[in-house]
């Protein structure tokens, strides 16, 4: 069995960066397509950013467009997500999500996914 361990989660003003890392641990493979998502009180968990196994391919959520970076790390297990420009509206739990594929896919329905990180808060306040 895999586990997902999320971290870099805190609290930063609007304009602000943070680095969300997703580390592997367990029976790890490099050939998961990984994603992020986020959840706000009251709202439902929505798509952030994914990445393809080996890297080759990436998709955003408009609202991350040109703001947030996903990437990955294979030699260690880890995927991340540079996150700029942080608005309030960034407010959420983020978790990240994994599925065994050995293509170059990427998903953005979270029913697609087969294994879940804990989640780890980001809140973004003056």
């Amino acid at each position: 069995q895999v586990q997902f361990v999320e971290s870099g989660g805190g609290l930063v003003q609007p304009g602000g960066s943070l680095r969300l890392s997703c580390a592997a641990s367990g029976r790890t493979s490099s050939a998961y397509t990984m994603g992020w998502f986020r959840q706000a009180p009251g709202k439902e968990r929505e798509f952030v950013a994914a990445v393809s196994w080996n890297g080759a391919n990436t998709y955003y959520a408009d609202s991350a467009k040109g703001r947030f970076t996903i990437s990955r790390d294979n030699a260690k297990n880890t995927a991340y997500l540079q996150m700029n420009s942080l608005k309030p509206e960034d407010t959420a739990v983020y978790y990240c999500a994994a599925r065994y594929s050995s293509r170059s896919y990427v998903f953005v329905n979270q029913y697609e996914y087969e294994f879940w990180g804990q989640g780890t808060q980001v809140t973004v306040s003056s």
